[in-house]
């Protein structure tokens, strides 16, 4: 486990605080339509600013290729100032000398929020020039972004190499609560959904061999089921890891892994279109599967009501249209309604499960699910590694 300094070990009072929360929230057109992590980023920030620090915020929005008006911050400041109650002033770059100029003159209290990091070119690449002039704004950095902390750019590693760095509270939950996995009290019962087998394959073989039990819903599912030999219609099918997923169902753990037995099939991928349940191996032909069935459903809860500890990442089903969102509905509550030790993460699982008005019926609400997953998978989290050389000087 790595060690790190918390905001409680630096000297903020007076000092200019470069922190890097995640602020990666959905937008239409110029308006926040989920501040899930806008008030999971606020305690950081207020514990900044009422000690006493020139509060410089930094944050990636979607993955532009250069500046994008539509990707800019500027609403994402809006809204940090109506929640937090301050102003959260918004800078026009990322760095640059209006930037410096604004920092210099800035007071104790006040918040300066940056442009999108990703605006810059060298963000991801963790160019050194971009890093220096980052790192020339503060005096301090705080890393609070866990759903970015997988990632080794500027904002992320390349200025906690530059200056005294600690961590924010909600890095430090989220390695706390995430942590308690890496030992769980058992049965350990893991849940996996979402369209792309491609998307969670590392996640499987690196956590079946320490779950007792891995429930598979979702797209990604059909793939599985094809290497069985099923036949899933027209359902989504990534036919160049069909071999890759038998492997695994076939290997030493592969019983660990329970597949639906019933289908919620329509004939066309639409909102309107038509659901019917069948079985998991009579999907039709000319149909395809968009949610797990309820007795699949079912069996689901059955196991997760006999658990120890649950990590939830990915929807059952296209769980944002009503018609296909009985799958994922179930297992949020038969989540909510254990008593044991649960995680949720991943964006489309917190969407899921705030949907349902259940996110304070389980342990802990994850920000980050690709960071989530390569810590309970046992890799380095470089955002995460780099806080270490700090903690000795």
């Amino acid at each position: 486990m790595v060690s790190y300094l918390t905001i409680d070990a630096l000297d903020i009072e007076g000092k200019r605080v470069l922190i890097r929360s995640d602020l990666n929230v959905p937008l239409e057109g110029a308006e926040v339509t989920d501040d899930y992590r806008i008030r999971s980023a606020l305690p950081a920030i207020e514990r900044l600013r009422e000690g006493g620090a020139v509060v410089v915020v930094a944050s990636h929005l979607g993955r532009p290729k250069g500046p994008d008006p539509e990707l800019s911050l500027r609403p994402v400041a809006e809204k940090l100032s109506e929640l937090g109650g301050f102003d959260a002033r918004h800078l026009g770059a990322v760095v640059g000398p209006d930037v410096e100029s604004a920092v210099s003159e800035a007071s104790p209290g006040d918040i300066l929020m940056l442009e999108n990091t990703r605006f810059e070119e060298g963000e991801t690449k963790n160019d050194p020039a971009l890093a220096d002039a980052l790192a020339g704004l503060a005096d301090l950095f705080v890393q609070d972004a866990f759903g970015s902390v997988h990632r080794a750019h500027a904002s992320t590693v390349g200025v906690a190499e530059r200056l005294r760095s600690g961590a924010g509270p909600l890095l430090d939950r989220e390695l706390t609560e995430l942590g308690r996995l890496s030992d769980p009290e058992r049965p350990y019962v893991v849940v996996l959904g979402g369209a792309k087998i491609s998307d969670k394959l590392g996640a499987i073989r690196s956590l079946l061999p320490t779950v007792d039990t891995m429930l598979i819903g979702g797209g990604m599912c059909f793939t599985l089921m094809v290497s069985r030999g099923t036949e899933v219609g027209t359902s989504l099918v990534q036919e160049d890891m069909i071999d890759q997923v038998g492997e695994l169902l076939e290997g030493p753990d592969g019983e660990k892994i329970i597949l639906p037995t019933d289908i919620v099939v329509a004939s066309e991928f639409a909102e309107t279109a038509t659901p019917e349940v069948v079985s998991a191996d009579l999907i039709p032909s000319d149909q395809m599967g968009l949610d797990i069935g309820p007795e699949t459903a079912r069996r689901f809860a059955d196991v997760l009501d006999d658990a120890k500890s649950v990590f939830w990442n990915g929807p059952m089903g296209v769980f944002e249209w009503e018609a296909f969102r009985d799958g994922t509905a179930k297992v949020a509550t038969a989540l909510a309604e254990t008593d044991c030790f649960t995680v949720v993460g991943g964006g489309d699982s917190v969407a899921a499960i705030r949907m349902l008005g259940r996110e304070d019926d389980v342990t802990h609400v994850s920000t980050g699910g690709g960071a989530g997953l390569e810590l309970l998978e046992g890799e380095t989290l470089p955002g995460v590694a780099v806080l270490e050389r700090w903690t000795n000087e």
